[in-house]
């Protein structure tokens, strides 16, 4: 099996080992040397165990499906859905029909060190050891996150094998790249690890053209045979092109072709970078109890000019001759600094016959997010300004810098201060070999102070809040686990509305049942889940006021979910998602400025009622040479394209083909055709004129060494 439909079956090992990593020596035959440390908020118990849903795409998995970013690893799960990207300059998904605020990144983990916050640009997927996406109520561990589950990257890190990969790819649209990963031990105490990618892409899109490259290097020092001391350091650059996609013209989508910008080429790209530290100490007690000391630092940057369709009818031209878009310009400058302490301690121990996993953390969390915004936006309409006044350009025949670029004034200068400490704790009690508990709480204490440098106007709250969780596992055959989880969480909201009232807290509960099966002496494995949750002070984007937020309330959803991963018969490796999503507004809410009403059952921005992935291959050998063949399809039905309205986008499903040639064991040639029927398609939007489309058909060819 070359590629990780297997990994769901590794996660089973990888999770009862804490998500160690663990490397064999093989100089002498008979060297096995630990060179890893666990996860952190990961406790000692393996998948099938876990009442909750998880599934984890491994590297192998990741370079089969071509995958090259973090929001298409996570196409592969129906349970994620993709939200307005910030015009491409970073990752937003929902988990089952909940997201953040979109007026700022998604949150993930790396390494359990949250590094989603921020302004660092999308995430590559180069250097990544697998993808975990841990659905369900996580609150009672990770706190301060989404009820509908969490995303935790693991890096590559250092092992004790002398290895490397190193790999260049031409495809489509004028796109390079070249990505290498270097284990070196340097002792058997020390190794090292450096993971790297550069990018060169052009796009489908008119005029734009990406730069990217990061590198990340770690080092893991084996101090002791009980303890091992780690770092990493992220550092990536990015230019990224501001696109806010194409419009639809008093609703219709598919009047303008998917490749038209409509912003201006001399805005230039916004840089986005980050510059990411991570220390880890891990210390085994014994054979049964470790400790492990974690500290992070991230800094991230967003600087740039864009400009972009204005969305407030009164000023919109485009609204009256259908053909002539005014255009905001804007220049950002998004500053954050992020620092993360930790300290946990995990073990097992034995009670009159009963099994007890312990898992008792603290953690220290400093967060500040500086913004300044700046914005010049067309006139009134009322005013029958000029074509100039109004930066106007013809969305069928553009014509790039027809007028002066306007000069952008002060619209948000403000920084927010976010302190937090939180302390968990939870147990999971095996009392025979059918049932299992799990038991948790989290206590957290949090504060907030934001001061808009505008005016020098100073808020601040502090608010405390206890998160428990509760799971139970019936095993009634081995191949059979029955589960079901309840669980409370909190989301701490930054920033303010646009009347600069800062927000309240997002709290949420969550409930959860499912099965989980292994087939065929474990060769194929499924999870089927249906979930309910709700959340209170749920942000979402406000329609008629850009970059700002609107607090709706309340929000509901529920659906069903089933995965599989193995090996069917035919030696048919195989990788199936579905799920149903029921995601709406759970009562009456008013948006403050303007008076838009949000109305009760509303469904939420961006979540398709049906999703669908599938990605197979089969294995085959010519001639003593090595062969896979595959494909992959993608469906993703209709979604709300803007809040309060009845704007849709229109589903779509997407064909993928691939073939990878291995004519030794050294090296691989591998080629693909995405979008193999050139379907038109639109993976998100903010508002009907902001629109994300998709990528026309289109290959690439990657060339890879291996040693």
């Amino acid at each position: 099996m070359r590629y990780g439909v297997q990994s769901v079956l590794g996660a089973a090992v990888a999770l009862s080992l804490g998500g160690a990593y663990v490397a064999e020596a093989q100089e002498t035959g008979d060297t096995v040397v630990v060179t890893g440390q666990r996860q952190a908020y990961r406790n000692d118990v393996a998948l099938n165990d876990t009442p909750q849903a998880v599934t984890v795409l491994d590297s192998a998995t990741l370079e089969q499906a071509g995958v090259q970013r973090l929001s298409e690893a996570l196409d592969l799960s129906a349970s994620m859905a993709r939200q307005n990207n910030f015009g491409g300059l970073w990752d937003a998904f929902a988990i089952r029909g909940f997201a953040g605020d979109e007026n700022l990144p998604s949150g993930y983990l790396v390494n359990g060190f949250n590094a989603g916050r921020g302004f660092g640009g999308p995430r590559d997927v180069s250097g990544i050891e697998r993808i975990e996406i841990l659905r369900g109520p996580n609150a009672a561990l990770f706190g301060r996150g989404e009820p509908g589950g969490s995303i935790n990257i693991v890096t590559k890190r250092p092992e004790a094998t002398h290895k490397g990969t190193f790999s260049v790819s031409a495809g489509s649209f004028d796109t390079y790249r070249a990505d290498a990963d270097l284990n070196l031990p340097l002792t058997d105490m020390l190794a090292t690890r450096i993971t790297g990618f550069y990018e060169d892409a052009g796009s489908f899109r008119d005029t734009l053209e990406t730069n990217r490259y990061g590198i990340a290097p770690s080092v893991l020092l084996r101090v002791s045979d009980a303890t091992t001391l780690s770092y990493e350091l992220e550092l990536t650059r990015q230019e990224i092109p501001f696109d806010r996609g194409v419009v639809a013209v008093n609703g219709v989508l598919g009047l303008v072709p998917e490749s038209r910008f409509l912003g201006e080429p001399s805005d230039g790209p916004l840089t986005a970078d980050a510059t990411g530290h991570q220390l880890q100490l891990q210390h085994d007690l014994s054979d049964d109890w470790s400790v492990l000391l974690g500290a992070g630092y991230r800094e991230t940057d967003l600087q740039g000019f864009s400009t972009e369709a204005e969305l407030a009818a009164s000023r919109q031209r485009l609204n009256v001759d259908g053909q002539s878009l005014s255009r905001q310009r804007r220049f950002r400058d998004y500053e954050a600094e992020h620092t993360v302490l930790r300290a946990e301690l995990s073990g097992k121990f034995e009670t009159v016959g009963i099994s007890h996993r312990i898992l008792l953390g603290v953690d220290n969390d400093a967060f500040d997010n500086s913004q300044l915004f700046l914005r010049f936006r067309p006139p009134a309409l009322s005013t029958n300004p000029t074509a100039a006044q109004g930066n106007v350009i013809d969305i069928f025949q553009p014509v790039y810098g027809q007028f002066p670029l306007p000069t952008p004034g002060p619209l948000t200068n403000r920084l927010d201060e976010q302190r937090a400490w939180g302390l968990y704790v939870q147990d999971h009690i095996v009392l025979n070999d059918s049932l299992q508990i799990r038991v948790g709480g989290r206590y957290d204490d949090f504060s907030l102070d934001g001061l808009n440098r505008a005016n020098n106007r100073r808020t601040s709250s502090d608010e405390t809040r206890f998160s428990p969780q509760v799971g139970v596992v019936f095993k009634p055959i081995d191949i059979l686990s029955l589960y079901a989880s309840y669980g409370e969480g909190f989301r701490q909201n930054l920033g303010a509305d646009a009347g600069g009232n800062p927000f309240s807290a997002e709290e949420s509960k969550s409930g959860e049942i499912g099965a989980k099966v292994e087939l065929m002496d474990g060769a194929l494995t499924g999870t089927f889940a249906y979930y309910a949750m709700e959340k209170t002070n749920v942000l979402t984007a406000d329609p008629l006021n850009a970059g700002f937020s609107i607090a709706l309330g309340e929000a509901k959803s529920e659906g069903f979910e089933l995965d599989v991963a193995g090996r069917l018969p035919g030696e048919l490796d195989v990788i199936f998602s579905y799920a149903t999503t029921d995601a709406t507004v759970g009562k009456d809410a008013l948006e403050p400025n303007f008076s838009l009403a949000i109305r009760e059952g509303d469904r939420l921005i961006n979540i398709p009622d049906q999703t669908a992935s599938l990605l197979v291959s089969r294995d085959f050998a010519v001639a003593d040479q090595d062969f896979t063949v595959g494909g992959g399809v993608l469906h993703v039905g209709d979604r709300l394209g803007e809040t309060g309205t009845t704007f849709e986008l229109p589903s779509y499903t997407l064909v993928r083909a691939f073939a990878i040639w291995s004519p030794s064991p050294a090296f691989e040639l591998a080629g693909e055709v995405n979008n193999l029927l050139d379907e038109t398609y639109y993976t998100n939007s903010f508002a009907r004129l902001w629109v994300a489309p998709g990528a026309p058909q289109n290959a690439s060819v990657t060339l890879r060494y291996r040693y």
